[in-house]
């Protein structure tokens, strides 16, 4: 079976469930496949946005009902936790429309989220409009990447345009995680 016929039969489940558990990657992976032609741009974002959402709807609501299971306790305990509920206590509805584009704070906000006070139809419609734009901004820029990568090499078989995407989507995330790590901290004066 050909790369093209699996992402036609199971591409657009790959992209829901790898945009509700890893997120930019599996969005931008669907925009790079769209634009090649194997599935439709819409239907690319539209399975991007929506596993962005019921993802994250997921996790909110782990924070909501399950908060005494030992892996909520485990991610309540981690130290960007503070860094989380400072935001989220200084400007909850920014927070919420914002999270998703926050690196390193994707998973663990909903269940913070969760843990409040804030209404849950509140973090539905807040996380619907968040997806959307996500789900669209990520695609649309995988898709703006395979076009650049079509004027700049040519008509190339789709598992170039995939290796190519996910070496570009490595670099990015590499360096993201170096400038984190290389950012000073501030501490006490």
């Amino acid at each position: 079976m050909s790369i093209e016929l699996l992402i036609e039969h199971y591409g657009l489940l790959a992209i829901f469930l790898g945009a509700a558990f890893e997120g930019e990657t599996a969005a931008f992976l669907g925009g790079v496949i769209s634009h090649h032609g194997v599935l439709s741009y819409w239907s690319a974002s539209i399975a991007a946005t929506a596993g962005s959402f019921a993802g994250d709807q997921m996790w909110f609501f782990a924070g909501r009902y399950a908060a005494q299971w030992g892996f909520v306790r485990r991610l309540m305990e981690r130290p960007s936790l503070a860094r989380v509920t400072r935001l989220l206590e200084n400007y909850p509805t920014g927070f919420i429309l914002a999270f998703r584009f926050l690196i390193g704070l994707r998973t663990i906000s909903p269940i913070v989220i969760g843990t409040t006070r804030i209404p849950t139809g509140k973090f539905v419609v807040l996380n619907a409009v968040a997806a959307l734009v996500w789900g669209q901004l990520f695609t649309a820029l995988g898709y703006l990447f395979g076009h650049g990568i079509q004027q700049t090499m040519g008509h190339l078989p789709l598992q170039h345009h995939l290796l190519i995407a996910i070496g570009a989507a490595a670099v990015v995330a590499v360096a993201a995680l170096a400038f984190r790590k290389m950012k000073p901290r501030a501490g006490p004066p």
